[in-house]
Order: C-alpha cells, then structure tokens, then sequence
C-alpha cells in the first residue's frame, strides 16, 4: 500500500487525539485514578456545587477527588446521578442512555460507584468497548457499518460491524455477544466464535470532555453468503468493503478513531497492510 495512504490515516488520528495533560486534573475516587477532568469541567463542577476536593500536586501530576469523604458505592452512584442530571438539564451533556457505567480505576477493579453514560465523557471517566471486525471468511474484505446520523457521538461516520460500549455488571465478550445481534443481527451462537485479539487503548479530548477508553479488539469471520441487518436503528447501513476502498474511508477520516485503530490492527494481523515504514 502506499505510504501516503499510511500517512494520511496516521495524520487523520493525530488530528483527532489531541490530549494536553496541562489542562486535565487526574480525577480521583477514593484515592484511585478514575478519569482525566478538564480544567474547565472541573469549574463548571464546582459552580454546580458539586464536592470535589481541592487539587493537589503528585509525582503524576495535579490531582482533585472527586467526592470526598463519600465511602460507600450507593451513596457515590446516588451523588452522581443526582449530578449527571444537573448536568444535563444545564446543557453540559447530552445524548442521555439510561444505561450506568462503572466509575472504576481498571476492568477487574470493582466499581467504586456508577454514573448514567452521558456523563463519562464530560467527567473523563475510564470506560470500556467492545469492538468487532468482520471479516469475510477466505476473502481479504470486511463488513464495515456506518452510524446513524441520529447518534449523539460520531453521528454518520464509519465504524466496525459491531461496537458498544461496556455498561456496568457486563464483561467484554458479553457487550460483544449482546452488541452483534443488535446492531447486526448476528445470533449469539455465532458471535461467541470470535477471536479475541487484544485491547487498544484511546485518549484524546473531544468536545464532550475526554475519551479515555480500553477497546476490547475482536474479530469474526462470516461466511460469504451472512448478510448484516440492524435491529435497533442505530446503524444506518452496512458495507461489505475491500482494504483499499476501507483504507480511502480511513485516510480520509470518515472513520471513527477508535474503529479505524481496530481496523488498522486487523489489517496489519492478517497481512493486508504493510507495518508503517515498510511499503506494501
């Protein structure tokens, strides 16, 4: 492949994944390392009222807790939907899922507390995806899908056959299982054959706050005949797409980042796509 079209997807990525740590505070929940809070969330926070501690240095950097005091996970989750709401209601975040992710320092830490969706990404928060490539089986071509313009994130773009995000009490392969039948109509019978391949870490600023998740990398193969279908109209098609066609979405950022990561891994496993620096 040519190494203008590497160069473009990598520029692309580069573009999206800003991340000064100057203007983030390590945020913290009972002494461990949840998420990275803006500068200027942290304001917004406070002028809501809302206890955080006052911000300390560390040998990692500035650092502010969030809810001291607070020791127990009821009255932490119990604190935060309370402020998820206010949020909310004052215009900070949007796209509201009725859905709880863990406000957790690692996947095999136990959840200090939960908080609704929307939230994370103003509050930085760590959280967790599952994602999948599908893969035709003998043929070097995938099934890609593109989002609904209706999303609240990365409306329209190219994203791989299945992603979703991890709710509290779920595990990877779980998300993975529960997300491909909803979004492509893949029976979970089929979807517990996928190969795991890994986790990719992404952490850039967005205009919602801070992306900081672990992508759990995933990749299936279909028969040539499987035809994708949604069933819950948060995918508005899907492609069935060779590397060079896929690479040109890529290189020209029509992609998500955390898709066209997952994507470039595949590509670069199976053979399809020289290592950067070495021209295919």
């Amino acid at each position: 492949m040519p190494t203008d079209t590497l160069a473009a997807i990598e520029a692309s990525i580069a573009a999206r994944s800003p991340f000064d740590r100057a203007t983030k505070l390590r945020l913290m929940v009972a002494g461990q390392h949840v998420g990275w809070l803006p500068r200027a969330h942290a304001d917004v926070l406070r002028g809501m009222g809302c206890v955080l501690g006052p911000e300390e240095e560390t040998p990692s950097g500035p650092s502010v807790e969030l809810l001291p005091g607070r020791g127990d996970f009821e009255v932490r989750s119990a604190a935060l939907e309370a402020l998820a709401r206010q949020l909310a209601e004052g215009g900070h975040v949007r796209g509201w899922r009725d859905e709880l992710f863990a406000v957790t320092p690692s996947l095999d830490a136990p959840a200090l507390a939960v908080v609704e969706r929307a939230a994370a990404r103003f509050l930085g928060l760590l959280t967790f995806a599952s994602h999948m490539n599908g893969v035709v089986r003998g043929e070097p071509t995938f099934w890609i899908s593109r989002r609904s313009p209706s999303k609240a994130v990365d409306p329209g773009m190219w994203d791989n056959l299945v992603a979703g995000g991890m709710p509290h009490g779920s595990d990877p392969l779980a998300t993975l299982v529960r997300e491909c039948e909803e979004e492509s109509g893949i029976p979970a019978a089929l979807a517990r054959g996928v190969q795991a391949h890994g986790c990719i870490e992404v952490l850039r600023e967005i205009p919602e706050g801070v992306q900081w998740e672990h992508v759990y990398v995933y990749d299936l193969e279909l028969s040539a005949d499987f035809k994708p279908h949604n069933q819950d109209g948060e995918v508005a098609e899907h492609r069935r797409i060779g590397p060079d066609a896929l690479l040109a979405i890529m290189s020209a950022g029509a992609m998500t980042v955390d898709a066209t990561l997952v994507t470039l891994d595949a590509l670069r496993r199976r053979g399809w796509l020289a290592p950067a620096g070495n021209p295919a």
